[in-house]
């Protein structure tokens, strides 16, 4: 159960900014953090990628550093207006993440960075299946979301964190195996690393 800040962190971006900053030093800083899922991967000019659950285009503006041909999709129409002033040089489209108005076989790479976690089990699911579909054969699906602690030095923070933040969907993500889940999609899980004490994964895998 979030309090009030969560609702505030979304309406003020100056607050969700530095909640990001404050979040993402256990990983060496924001950039950093808005990196990790993409290391290793050659991203070429000419490749479609697809900024999955893009918010204010945090991570939408490396990519496009990398890509001349980035798409980012969200539905928060706030967050759209907000992405689109931020990394202006990327397309955007308001749409639902587990619905997504694309054909099938559209991109190269889609990437999706902390917003997993604010989905429940079964829109998850329809999400990866999406996905799937529109991502093209080889292509590869790459994220960066919560995981349960391995380390207990870092089970508290990420409680509270939680109970600011977060609502019970964040506790069910980090109850599955999304390896596991991926692979069972027809994906193959290529890369599943930790970060910060085990809080956080990143996981690269190919279509």
């Amino acid at each position: 159960m979030a309090t009030i800040l969560r609702d505030w962190s979304y309406q003020y971006q100056w607050l969700y900014d530095g909640i990001s900053r404050l979040a993402a030093l256990s990983v060496g800083g924001e950039a950093r953090f808005r990196q990790l899922a993409l290391q290793g991967i050659a991203i070429e000019p000419d490749m479609k990628v697809l900024d999955l659950c893009c918010g204010s285009g945090q991570t939408t503006q490396f990519l496009v550093e990398r890509s001349n041909h980035v798409t980012g999709l969200d539905a928060s129409p706030l967050s759209i207006r907000r992405a689109k002033q931020n990394v202006p040089e990327a397309e955007y489209v308001e749409a639902f993440a587990e619905k997504m108005p694309f054909a099938d076989y559209s991109f190269d790479l889609i990437h999706t960075s902390a917003a997993m976690h604010e989905m429940e089990a079964a829109q998850l699911r329809q999400i990866f299946q999406e996905v799937y579909r529109v991502l093209k054969p080889g292509g590869v699906f790459t994220m960066v979301d919560f995981h349960t602690p391995t380390n207990p030095i870092f089970v508290p923070g990420l409680a509270v964190f939680f109970w600011l933040f977060e609502t019970e969907t964040a506790w069910q993500l980090i109850k599955l195996n999304l390896e596991e889940l991926l692979q069972k999609m027809g994906f193959k899980v290529q890369c599943l690393q930790l970060y910060a004490g085990g809080s956080l994964q990143v996981i690269q895998a190919q279509k």
